[in-house]
């Protein structure tokens, strides 16, 4: 007799989710709106100008032009494979960058949060947290089971933020890709549907008005909810 050997245990009530709609997302202290090129486009470069070291890890950029900044974001928002949020910082009254969905999986109920720029001015804000949040939020809302994270390995920064927004290390994948005629080594990072609702109250108390004080500091560090959430850390990050 075959000796019967190991499945994966079944998903009871399973629903494939559906893909993003863009419904603008709305927090305390950001909002995140459909991003279009004739509206947002001209705001983003401004933001983004003299501060090429943005897109060292990125797969498009530096951008010579307003123009050719334009052209690229009204490429890229007629594609269905990739859905980009115009990020609105509402403390500071001004766009401060864009984020994506990508790798959008329904049927394995896999969804990616991606291709992340931001201006210097918005990064390590409230706004910057609050939007992850909020796209992380919808995801799982809708009934996705992954959501992932992956970024360039020798991109420090990226990886401290995974980590801080609770996303648990996979590992890395060597030779993954070639991006601007260089090699790229991605380093994977996901959060999935069991470390949730410790994530959504670790990201509801850090964003509270009372974890700041009067000058906006923070009294308690994200990464500090985050890490008893995470199933695994990243042995490149102290985070």
């Amino acid at each position: 007799m075959t000796e019967k050997r190991p499945v994966g245990p079944e998903i009871p009530n399973w629903t494939v989710p559906p893909a993003p709609d863009m419904t603008p997302l709305e927090g305390r202290y950001v909002r995140l709106e459909a991003l279009d090129a004739d509206r947002h486009a001209a705001i983003l470069f401004k933001a983004f100008d003299g501060h090429d070291w943005v897109w060292d890890y990125m797969p498009v950029g530096p951008f010579a032009s307003a123009a050719q900044f334009h052209r690229w974001m009204r490429d890229e928002t007629a594609k269905d494979t990739i859905l980009f949020y115009a990020i609105y910082d509402k403390d500071a009254g001004a766009y401060g960058g864009f984020a994506s969905y990508l790798r959008i999986k329904p049927e394995s109920g896999s969804i990616e949060v991606g291709f992340i720029a931001m201006a210097p001015r918005m990064q390590r804000t409230r706004a910057a947290t609050e939007a992850m949040f909020l796209m992380m939020q919808w995801a799982f809302d809708a009934g996705y089971r992954r959501y992932e994270w992956k970024c360039d390995a020798l991109n420090a920064p990226s990886r401290r933020a995974a980590q801080r927004f609770g996303f648990s290390f996979e590992g890395v994948f060597v030779q993954a890709t070639v991006v601007k005629g260089r090699n790229r080594d991605t380093a994977w990072f996901a959060v999935i549907d069991k470390d949730w609702p410790a994530l959504h109250e670790a990201f509801q108390f850090w964003l509270s008005p009372e974890n700041f004080d009067a000058e906006g500091r923070q009294k308690e560090r994200l990464a500090d909810l985050t890490r008893l959430v995470r199933r695994a850390s990243d042995p490149a990050q102290n985070v």
